[in-house]
Formats: C-alpha cells, sequence, structure tokens
C-alpha cells in the first residue's frame, strides 16, 4: 500500500496481486492519530496488504527538512501504536519529490480537471505515483502501461539495476540510439 502523508490528509493506493500496477485508493481526512491508524488498519486488513510504501518528502537537494521528520514520525507512530497487523508490516520510504506537481499536471493535460475535482484526487494519485515508483525500482524490467522498451533502454542505460537486469545485450541495445537503429 502506497502512503502519501501530509499534515491535513493521507493519500491511498495499492497495487496488484503481481505488484506490477498501482492504483489511487482513497484519501484520508486526517483526525487525532488513534483514528487514522484505526482507519488505515481497517484498510491494510480489508486489502490484504503485505508493505508499506512511504512517501518522503525530500527537499529538491536531497536533504530531509521538517516535513520528512513529520512523516518519520508517522510511520514511527504506526509501528508504536498501530494495532498488531499494522505494526507488523514491513515500511519503506519512497522518494516523493514533484510527485503532487506530476500527478496534477497530468490530471490538467490529460484528464481537463477542474481544481475541485483534482483537489479530492490528488493525494491518493499521488500515493499512487509513489507506489508505482517504488515498484519499478523494485522490478525495473517491468515496463510501465504504453512504454516501449526502446524507451526504458533510452532513459535507463546507465544504472546499474538497469546493466545488471539486461546484461550485455541491453547495453548493446542502449548504445543503438533511442530509436533502436544505430541513428
Amino acid at each position: 500500500m502506497g502512503l502519501d502523508v501530509g499534515s491535513k490528509t493521507i493519500g491511498l493506493a495499492t497495487s496488484d496481486v503481481l505488484r506490477s500496477l498501482a492504483t489511487p485508493l482513497t484519501t484520508l481526512k486526517r483526525a487525532k492519530l488513534a483514528a487514522d491508524l484505526a482507519t488505515l488498519d481497517q484498510l491494510v486488513t480489508r486489502y490484504e496488504v503485505k508493505a508499506l510504501v512511504v512517501g518522503l518528502p525530500l527537499n529538491m537537494d536531497g536533504t530531509e527538512g521538517p516535513r520528512c521528520q513529520s512523516v518519520r514520525q508517522f510511520v514511527t507512530n504506526i509501528t508504536n501504536h498501530g494495532a498488531p497487523r499494522l505494526a507488523a508490516l514491513p515500511a519503506v520510504f519512497q522518494d516523493e519529490r514533484l510527485s503532487t506537481a506530476a500527478v496534477t499536471r497530468g490530471m490538467i493535460n490529460d484528464y481537463d480537471m477542474s481544481r475541485a475535482k483534482r483537489a479530492e484526487r490528488v493525494d491518493a494519485a499521488a500515493a499512487a505515483w509513489i507506489l508505482e515508483s517504488a515498484l519499478q525500482r523494485r522490478h525495473p524490467h517491468r515496463l510501465l502501461a504504453g512504454e516501449q522498451k526502446r524507451d526504458v533502454i533510452a532513459l535507463g542505460a546507465e544504472s546499474e539495476m538497469f546493466q545488471r537486469h539486461m546484461g550485455a545485450q541491453g547495453r548493446q541495445a542502449a548504445g543503438a540510439g533511442a530509436d533502436g537503429d544505430g541513428r
């Protein structure tokens, strides 16, 4: 389950059983900690969640600021005060820089959503973006819907993970150019 933890809301997303696709679930309006954790525990149980991927709002230079401290404290509170099933879930942090901006831009460009509709859905969509990023990091060889292999090769050819998963053949294809024909 992906979480986009904010001071007023928590965006939530789930993945499919193959852990290859993230889908926005809902946005919780924050209340008292006990109520937030109880609601989160109900959703974790209902969706048979195996782990939490929590967006970490790093500064643009990669440093952690007050928002990161708040998110880390929320995860600590899950561990220390959550119901046993919720508290036992592993939690990983995922860099969420620009997630809300990317999602908002997509909502405007792709769906022409009004500001009010975006406000209702942006946090859950950002949680899906965070979860999708973590899933792609875990399985970089899987392609996002609509992506073509040559785009992944052109963008990720120099990464260590790419080289490990693609081997020599992937490196040769990456050197062929973005369109794969040597141009």
